[in-house]
């Protein structure tokens, strides 16, 4: 196919599938934890990261894991204090993040490489980014796997979870620095205003055909793929931006569940009462 004669395709490709398994690994945990806007809060972070990084003249990507680490262990920090107000520590990280970001940002030099972290560049992807991405997705998927009972249980329950012996803190921990890892990286790829969508949407549609915690998992890596795949291909022949592109492909499949769904209940309520 002609889009695959050329390099930066098969790169953009090759990471965004990439993105694509991990990003639902991390995003059904969250969204089972009722913290769905934590990738938001991480990805407007990561822009402070990359603004203080084109400062420091280091790689803004270093800058933007930096940040989101920092970020990740003060909303668990914080989430801990104040339990029975744990959503606002994603506000106010996401405050301090976004005002930092203002801030940093007034000092940056290039502001094209600034902006191309908005919306992403995942038709720009460097040797080393390519590298990072297959580094963090492997380090990500080994974790889910060799964590994944741990994984579910905190997600329900981190109580029960305690009682059952499950070295709560040290899970929380490693995902904590799981996620903010994954954001920021896909932060540079689909955008950071787009990829606390690409953790929530491939899960809301997972949560809407799975009957389980495991086959949620597998449908929301099955949509990631094709909202990503389908995503690259109609930006290419379009000439759309990619990131946008693919969380908007997201919403519809999310939409179109939902009346086809609709619209089957209604349909079996209806054959109910006729047989009634």
């Amino acid at each position: 196919m002609a889009i695959f004669e050329f390099e930066f395709m098969r790169r953009a490709f090759m990471v965004g599938i990439m993105l694509a398994l991990i990003i639902p690994c991390i995003g059904v945990i969250v969204v089972l934890k009722r913290l769905s806007m934590i990738g938001d809060s991480l990805a407007h972070t990561s822009l402070a990261g990359v603004a203080a990084g084109l400062i420091l003249n280091i790689n803004p990507i270093a800058g933007a894991i930096a940040a989101c680490i920092a970020a990740s262990l003060g909303i668990e920090y914080i989430r801990k204090k104040l339990p029975k107000f744990a959503e606002m520590s994603i506000a106010i990280t996401m405050s301090a993040g976004i005002g930092l970001a203002g801030v940093l940002s007034g000092f940056v030099k290039n502001s094209a490489n600034f902006n191309s972290f908005l919306f992403g560049s995942i038709v720009a992807i460097s040797d080393f980014e390519l590298r990072l991405v297959a580094i963090v997705c492997a380090i990500v998927l080994l974790a889910f796997v060799l964590l994944y009972k741990e994984l579910f249980f905190i997600s329900l329950d981190e109580r029960l979870a305690r009682l059952a012996g499950v070295p709560v803190w040290a899970v929380n921990f490693i995902f904590t620095i799981l996620t903010a890892v994954t954001v920021s990286v896909a932060a540079r790829t689909v955008g950071a205003l787009i990829v606390s969508s690409m953790m929530v949407i491939p899960t809301a549609c997972a949560m809407q055909l799975a009957k389980s915690y495991k086959k949620t998992v597998l449908y929301s890596i099955g949509f990631a793929v094709l909202f990503m795949v389908s995503g690259l291909f109609l930006s290419y022949y379009q000439r759309l931006k990619p990131g946008a592109t693919i969380v908007l492909i997201g919403v519809v499949c999310l939409v179109l569940i939902l009346i086809v769904k609709n619209v089957a209940r209604r349909i079996k309520k209806r054959r109910l009462m006729r047989k009634g």
